[in-house]
């Protein structure tokens, strides 16, 4: 709850605005990382591309952002800032650089909502309709990856996943004699999933290729699920069930130039219809399948050039993905721009994020438009090796 990271009404259902969980540097080039593989960045979600780092380089990335949205509906606007923490990684070298291993904390999910309706009936009985959520689902993850021979790369990622994700509705009349309605759902989460990565890379003289793919089974979700209907003073459970997480799978390619040009392609699917929620699938429970599509590009004059801004990465991208709730038919649109700053002395690199997305349409009832800029440090230093004396 302390990482909350949304306040959109559209977190109000199942688990809240899911994340992808993709660095800040392949996040400003639309957040690509299924293909991508660079010996500075710690990309959790191609646990393949771990072998990419340095075989004597320790690596640590912490980011964080502010959000600032605008939601749009028939009554009126409303501004609304917030930010925190996104995620902690770490990334080091076991043996040589055939074997790497990462670790961190990410953001599974995150939920923050707070609206009211008033409204009557005949003008006769008047009410107020409150829904308020807060909480999200967190993710500790530990991962190796593997160079199986030059040119091919395994990973897998194993996730702890915990958290706690509420949501709060309240029917309250004004008139006496009428009583309130409260419902308050609670999915308490404790539970692990797998996800594995594969990477097949290549260089010809200045030309670099890769082609990645993913993909998470679909597993059961192990948590507790309390949901309790207040009326007068009488509580009334509400039919838990089960949930499970659900199959994921994806695929990425990227082409790098010289070490300056770079250009990512991703597509991603997680299939939400066919993962229980609640006991129900996707026909009763309103989750649908999520495509996302991704593009980016990544530019530096020069990295080994004498002046600071040839060393400096440029970056864009765009991405579109489908809500895995049926109750918002839109698609979500991203744009993002980004710049990475160089250290002169050491392996680190300060990077910034500036993303635009637009969620929903006036069709649907709801416009949200949020700007979200993030900033990094990943730092590379070296470690592993032998000082001479």
């Amino acid at each position: 709850m302390a990482q909350n990271q949304t306040s959109s009404p559209f977190s109000r259902d199942a688990y809240g605005d899911i994340n992808d969980n993709v660095p800040i540097a392949y996040r400003a080039m639309g957040s690509v990382g299924i293909g991508m593989r660079n010996h500075k960045v710690i990309c959790s979600a191609q646990p393949a591309s771990y072998t990419a780092c340095d075989s004597l380089t320790f690596m640590f990335d912490i980011a964080a952002s502010a959000m600032w949205s605008r939601y749009t509906d028939a009554s009126g606007m409303r501004n609304k800032a917030n930010g925190n923490l996104e995620y902690i990684a770490l990334q080091f070298p076991l043996y040589k650089r055939y074997i790497a291993f990462s670790a961190g904390v990410l953001p599974y999910s995150s939920v923050g909502y707070d609206i009211a309706i008033a409204d009557s009936v005949n003008s006769d009985y008047h009410y107020t309709k409150s829904y308020v959520g807060e909480g999200g689902i967190s993710q500790v993850y530990g991962g190796l990856g593997f160079n199986i021979c030059d040119w091919v790369a395994l990973g897998a990622n194993f996730y702890y996943m915990f958290g706690d994700v509420q949501h709060a509705r309240t029917l309250t009349f004004q008139e006496t004699g009428l009583h309130s309605t409260i419902q308050d759902v609670i999915l308490s989460v404790s539970s692990v999933r797998l996800r594995y990565g594969l990477q097949v890379f290549h260089t010809f003289g200045d030309h670099s290729f890769t082609v990645g793919g993913i993909f998470e089974n679909k597993m059961k979700l192990n948590s507790e699920y309390v949901a309790i209907e207040t009326q007068t003073d009488d509580s009334i459970p509400v039919y838990e069930g089960q949930f499970q997480t659900p199959m994921v799978y994806g695929a990425g390619a990227s082409y790098t130039w010289a070490n300056r040009l770079t250009i990512g392609f991703d597509y991603q699917r997680q299939c939400m219809a066919s993962a229980l929620y609640n006991g129900l699938d996707g026909s009763y429970s309103g989750l649908q399948d999520r495509s996302r599509y991704a593009f980016g590009v990544e530019y530096r004059h020069n990295p080994q050039g004498r002046r600071y801004v040839d060393r400096v990465m440029w970056r864009c991208g765009l991405s579109v993905a489908d809500e895995y709730l049926r109750s918002i038919p839109d698609k979500a649109w991203l744009a993002s721009i980004g710049v990475g700053f160089p250290l002169r002395n050491a392996g680190t690199i300060i990077n910034t994020t500036l993303e635009y997305q637009h969620r929903g349409s006036q069709a649907a009832g709801l416009v949200d438009n949020s700007l979200r800029l993030t900033i990094n440090a990943s730092i590379a230093e070296n470690w592993f090796f032998k000082r001479k004396l």
